[in-house]
């Protein structure tokens, strides 16, 4: 796997995986006349008093905005087509920001498909890092907090040990050396979409990507990113709950099928009731 260093050199670490240092360059142009189009997937449910935000820092050379509407019930829409009168609001097909991801995809008409939220927590500015390795030879770009140059302004202690535990478990199993796996900022070109053969209806679809990913043998890079506190409102991350979906994914996915017996047995265990220690003497 080749990573860079700081310095901008490869240290070798086996196939698959690239992590792009803090010093990505970031001031050149990304529009040229035989530059990728690039399409942009917002999922969103009730964000009116984020998406005008969010959709005022995206820049002009972004081809195709795709906001996927889980059926609001607030002024979201009208905010959006407001900020952005060229974006395209597709509905939801199925629960769950997994859903809404996947119905985007499906509907994106660029080279190159970029997925962030509605909640302000992630900058627009950020694009053209994804979109520099993408158009220099990467297939499947993520952010990262945990990558010099990125950072986070919102997680807790509690999610953060759970992130660590999760990313253990996947580099482990996957024999990767990811820095951030529970994180939703990446982009991809889109003839890989069908290689990657997304199920997932949760949070849990994150994961589900990185997997896929790695099974494809797609070059990956890292990207610094910084997540900033959501800007209004709750977000409808459920920490335990989700984190288990993580967990599922991760596991089940696994080509060799070891660890999908290995969860099925844990599954399996847990439904079962605990055996007092004097009746195993």
């Amino acid at each position: 796997m080749t990573t860079l260093s700081a310095a901008g050199q490869p240290t070798d670490h086996g196939p698959a995986l690239h992590l792009a240092a803090a010093t990505t360059p970031t001031d050149a142009p990304i529009a040229s006349p035989t530059r990728p189009s690039v399409s942009l997937v917002i999922p969103v449910r009730n964000e009116a008093r984020n998406v005008g935000w969010v959709l005022e820092q995206i820049a002009h050379d972004i081809d195709e905005i795709i906001l996927v509407d889980g059926d609001s019930t607030d002024v979201t829409l009208i905010t959006a087509r407001h900020a952005r009168p060229d974006i395209r609001v597709i509905p939801q097909q199925g629960p769950g920001k997994g859903s809404a991801l996947r119905t985007g995809f499906l509907a994106a008409t660029g080279d190159i498909i970029v997925m962030m939220d509605a909640d302000g927590s992630m900058s627009p500015q950020e694009i053209r890092h994804y979109l520099h390795f993408l158009n220099n030879g990467y297939d499947f770009v993520k952010g990262s907090r945990f990558i010099s140059g990125g950072g986070s302004l919102d997680i807790t202690p509690f999610r953060g040990l759970g992130n660590w535990f999760l990313l253990t478990v996947f580099n482990t199993a996957y024999h990767a050396h990811l820095t951030d796996l529970c994180y939703g900022y990446c982009a991809f070109h889109r003839r890989y979409l069908d290689h990657l053969r997304l199920t997932a209806t949760g949070f849990e679809i994150e994961a589900e990507m990185t997997v896929r990913a790695m099974q494809a043998g797609l070059r990956i890079a890292e990207v610094p990113s910084l997540e900033l506190p959501r800007r209004t409102g709750t977000s409808n991350l459920h920490a335990i709950r989700d984190g288990i979906r993580v967990l599922r994914t991760v596991l089940r996915h696994h080509r060799t099928g070891l660890t999908g017996h290995l969860y099925q047995a844990a599954r399996n265990a847990a439904k079962r009731p605990t055996v007092p220690a004097a009746a195993t003497a």
